[in-house]
């Protein structure tokens, strides 16, 4: 998969911020368009550049500096990176996994980019929230994604509500191996034990594992088994008579 890398500016001269998805366990999941984007960027923004260089080296890419781009610096990095952009040079924004934006930071960069007229790109990939939803057994025409419960206090219970009150579509949440029985606890109490979930954890990676059933099946079973890895729940509506709302049986 090796590339040549370029310049801080793109070989056709033409300035742009690129938003590229990277795998969120298995790295044979970076896409051929992914790998040529990483490798003429002339910046690449990344949450950790541990992580993005391990990804380099797996790719075959040299060149591209590593600027650290995250949470906890997006406001203060970002006016640096649109005079980079303004001076002609491309950047590639990527994540830790996944795709940027989505429970991620980089909202403010893009948003800096199209108020400077910097054109603005998708590199399309992995993604946790859409891998669990179709690997979930329920139904997918209609979503929504809720990224991280809130971890205490009236936030958290507001947003228990409308998970609860979701009957028409999915919803997909994110959540730590640390908290996950507390959520499926909270969940059952919320939308009802019957409530059916896909409980989905190491996506892609070599121990991936999902269940199906209800949030009280899936609470009970996580008391007998050591939480491991990241996860991702898919909450389905709840179950209407005469119809299987909770897909495949439990696996």
């Amino acid at each position: 998969m090796a590339m040549s890398s370029k310049s801080a500016s793109t070989s056709d001269g033409a300035a742009r911020l690129v938003v590229v998805a990277t795998p969120i366990g298995n790295l044979g999941d970076l896409s051929p368009r992914a790998v040529a984007a990483l490798s003429t960027a002339g910046y690449i923004y990344c949450e950790d550049t541990r992580r993005a260089l391990k990804l380099l080296s797996h790719a075959s890419i040299k060149g591209p500096r590593l600027v650290s781009h995250h949470r906890f610096n997006e406001a203060a990095s970002t006016p640096a990176a649109i005079e980079r952009l303004q001076a002609g040079a491309t950047i590639a924004l990527v994540t830790d996994a996944g795709t940027p934006l989505v429970r991620h930071p980089g909202s403010r960069l893009v948003r800096a980019a199209l108020a400077a007229g910097i054109p603005v790109e998708a590199v399309p990939g992995p993604s946790a929230a859409l891998a669990a939803l179709v690997v979930s057994g329920l139904a997918t025409d209609r979503w929504c994604f809720e990224g991280f419960v809130p971890r205490t206090g009236r936030a958290r219970t507001e947003r228990l509500a409308a998970i609860a009150g979701e009957t028409d579509r999915a919803v997909v949440v994110f959540e730590s191996p640390y908290r996950v029985l507390r959520l499926l606890d909270d969940l059952a109490g919320a939308c009802g034990p019957a409530r059916p979930v896909a409980v989905c954890r190491e996506l892609t990676k070599l121990h991936e594992e999902v269940w199906r059933g209800t949030v009280a099946e899936a609470a009970e079973r996580s008391r007998n088994v050591k939480p491991r890895g990241e996860y991702v729940l898919v909450v389905g509506p709840p179950p209407r008579p005469g119809l299987n709302s909770a897909g495949p049986a439990p696996m």
